[in-house]
């Protein structure tokens, strides 16, 4: 029965995620992202304003998250922003689960009142034992710095993205300090490190890349197969980076790293930072720019619906129930592939491509002109 339920829990509670360097990007931007997979399937994007000795920030919440508590991945005014995945490998104690699953509080506070990677650093050694988490968390700033933080009840290990010999970090549902060959999503691992490496290489990691292929990859690194290409019409939803659960794909992309900390202004934030966002199935999602100011959400991202919900995500969610259109025994682990690419290019990722093509061009144009 233990069994049981930690299976269960590490698949209501995974995601892939990755932090790449602004050397490896082509705008010299520095680059969250997080694939969010949670049984929490309604998310929604609000902007909190700042209260007294606090920064404003936006951030990506459950529908249910009526008062805001929890944040999942964000970005503040000062330009720092954090997201994490779930581990299942370092956690040394007995701390009842009732005490456990706080993240969404850490990372709440910490884009309340961090402005830097070593901010966050201060904030870990800080907070009360047990601090009531077990996860890897990953953070930039306008330095251009970033780092994990694989984190348990009493301490951390940090990765600093500076000493990625490609520039890139990925972290899934284990961590690297952790109990050797335990852990989840060492495969949605392999994939997503194949799909950057040759990118990575050229300098060439774009948030479009992360959100429009990584996450719309049905790649197998076991395999070494892209199954959205080939024959099979049914295909079985087994350690893909999106997934039956995944809810949401989110990439920050920040500024051009600056030399102090006193020009990461909220108004060169608000112009330079993009948090790129896909609700529901990310196969199934339409982007959109968001930024850091209280006009910077789009209202199709908002929980403006009944129950908190965000009409992009309803509407994604929409489509990937024919994409899993069997409700009977095991049917939600099948994937009806014809329903997102096919030849035809009528598939609901064939285009929904094209669409968010145009409007990262249009919202890049925004930021950067007509040049890079």
């Amino acid at each position: 029965m233990a069994c049981v339920s930690l299976l269960s829990s590490a698949d209501c509670k995974a995601c892939t995620s990755a932090i790449i360097s602004a050397d490896r990007n082509p705008y010299g931007r520095p680059i969250l992202w997080k694939h969010r997979d949670t049984s929490a399937i309604d998310n929604k994007v609000e902007y909190v304003p700042a209260a007294a000795g606090e920064f404003a920030y936006v951030a990506l919440f459950n529908a249910s998250d009526k008062y805001l508590k929890e944040a999942w991945i964000g970005m503040n005014e000062a330009g720092f922003a954090v997201m994490n995945t779930a581990s299942y490998n370092i956690k040394d104690d007995k701390v009842s689960s009732k005490k456990m699953d706080k993240e969404g509080i850490v990372m709440t506070k910490a884009l309340k009142t961090c402005r830097s990677v070593d901010d966050f650093a201060r904030l870990l050694e800080t907070l009360p034992r047990p601090m009531g988490v077990e996860a890897n968390f990953g953070v930039i700033d306008a330095t251009g710095n970033g780092a994990y933080f694989e984190t348990n009840n009493h301490s951390f290990k940090r990765y600093d993205l500076k000493d990625a010999e490609n520039g890139v970090l990925v972290r899934t549902n284990y961590s690297h300090s952790g109990r050797p060959n335990e852990g989840f999503g060492f495969v949605r691992e392999a994939n997503a490190c194949h799909l950057l490496k040759p990118f990575a290489e050229n300098g060439d990691i774009t948030p479009e890349l992360l959100t429009e292929e990584v996450s719309r990859s049905f790649y197998h690194d076991m395999n070494k197969r892209d199954y959205s290409s080939g024959a099979d019409r049914w295909v079985i939803d087994q350690d893909f980076i999106p997934r039956y659960k995944s809810t949401a794909t989110v990439a920050i992309e920040g500024c051009r790293p600056v030399s102090s900390f006193s020009e990461a202004t909220p108004a060169m934030i608000k112009d330079q930072y993009i948090m790129w966002t896909g609700l529901g199935y990310p196969p199934c999602s339409e982007i959109r720019g968001v930024r850091c100011s209280a006009d910077g959400v789009d209202r199709d991202l908002r929980g403006i619906l009944p129950n908190g919900h965000a009409p992009l995500s309803d509407s994604a969610k929409e489509m990937r129930d024919k994409v899993f259109p069997i409700h009977k025994g095991n049917g939600d682990k099948y994937i009806d592939m014809d329903a997102l690419y096919n030849n035809e290019g009528t598939g609901f990722a064939d285009k929904l491509k094209a669409v968010n093509k145009n409007i990262y061009k249009s919202e890049r144009e925004k930021r950067d002109g007509q040049n890079k």
